[in-house]
């Protein structure tokens, strides 16, 4: 009989392409969304990949309830904690993200704890294991914790570091069979499951579409949803991936990077792909009129890169490229309707 795995938040970039990997390597997996609505879809659109058969069920539970939580881990083998509450990333109070990520991270962690699974692995980000914003250009791995007291960080940050700190001290008081493992993807991108959630896609839709007409002089860290749900799942296998957390990173980048991989690989796609950098203080000015690019601002010309070697060493992860990444995202973002191109607009004319 196959082990059993539940993925919280399944209608998520990065919770699909769980499920269909899981699904391809014979589990089978249940998954929550916050309203059954979404299961038409989304199993609609996992068959595209793999067929679920009847190795796929989904479960009603919200990250802001206790409902449903105990229905969906009882019985599981592994739980795969990815979803995030849903809301802007930079609220004007704090709380309206700190609380709901902590609280229901702890929420997920404690149902599977008295399910007693014998794995969790937490969805964290790299935003937990940030140094200081005004810290030199370096290359930081997971022996990091931000400081959540830096004034430079925004909501989204300090929610990361707090959910999981939160989490790691929950278990370090537990005494079952259950381990944790933590996943700390950089920025991630790749090509969508879903037409109504573009995360995946943002970056290089924006360029495509010349909404974004010069790139700032900012850069990060990228990695490829599809390696991110690879990653989730030798951690959630491995034996020594228990109590460790593990940086999913392919390779850093500057806009002017990806803006170059897009003209070289798409050709007359990419002719509205900015070319010009934005001058430093016309990003600051912008920052002033919109709150979430506040933060942006103290990353300006620094190259916070981090490094993935302990999960290639311990789990034998191997991202892809990142031109391989930009790519599929825009061939997706294409073929969902996201981007327009000549031959879209030539269909749209002709229908």
């Amino acid at each position: 009989m196959s082990k059993t795995v539940l993925v919280t938040g399944g209608t998520g970039s990065v919770g699909s392409w769980t499920i269909v990997e899981l699904l391809k390597r014979g589990y089978s997996v249940r998954t929550t969304v916050r309203s059954l609505d979404k299961e038409a879809g989304l199993r609609e659109r996992i068959a595209v990949e793999v067929d679920p058969a009847d190795r796929l069920s989904f479960f009603a539970a919200d990250l802001t309830s206790d409902v449903g939580w105990e229905a969906a881990v009882n019985g599981c083998n592994y739980v795969l904690h990815i979803a995030a509450p849903v809301g802007v990333q930079a609220p004007r109070n704090p709380d309206d993200l700190i609380i709901p990520t902590r609280d229901g991270a702890l929420r997920v962690i404690r149902a599977a704890c008295t399910a007693k699974v014998e794995r969790v692995v937490l969805t964290s980000a790299v935003e937990a294991c940030r140094p200081l914003m005004n810290s030199p250009d370096g290359i930081f791995d997971e022996t990091v914790w931000t400081d959540v007291s830096d004034p430079d960080l925004g909501p989204y940050r300090i929610a990361k570091t707090l959910a999981e700190r939160a989490v790691w001290a929950f278990m370090a008081n537990q005494s079952g069979p259950t381990t944790l493992s933590t996943v700390l993807p950089v920025a991630v991108a790749g090509p969508t499951l879903n037409p109504d959630n573009h995360h995946s896609t943002a970056l290089v839709e924006r360029m495509l579409n010349g909404s974004l007409p010069r790139f700032p002089r900012i850069g990060f860290g990228i990695v490829d949803v599809r390696d991110v749900a690879d990653l989730h799942i030798r951690a959630m296998t491995v034996p020594e991936a228990a109590g460790e957390r593990f940086i999913a990173a392919s390779e850093f980048v500057w806009l002017a990077d990806v803006a170059k991989i897009l003209r070289s690989e798409l050709g007359e796609t990419a002719k509205k792909v900015p070319t010009k950098q934005m001058p430093d203080f016309m990003l600051r000015i912008v920052a002033l009129f919109q709150r979430p690019m506040r933060f942006v601002v103290p990353t300006i010309g620094r190259r916070h890169d981090f490094t993935s070697a302990k999960a290639q060493t311990i789990l034998g992860w191997k991202p892809r490229p990142v031109a391989v990444t930009l790519v599929d995202s825009a061939r997706s973002a294409i073929a969902v309707g996201a981007v327009r191109t000549r031959v879209t607009l030539i269909q749209e004319r002709t229908t």
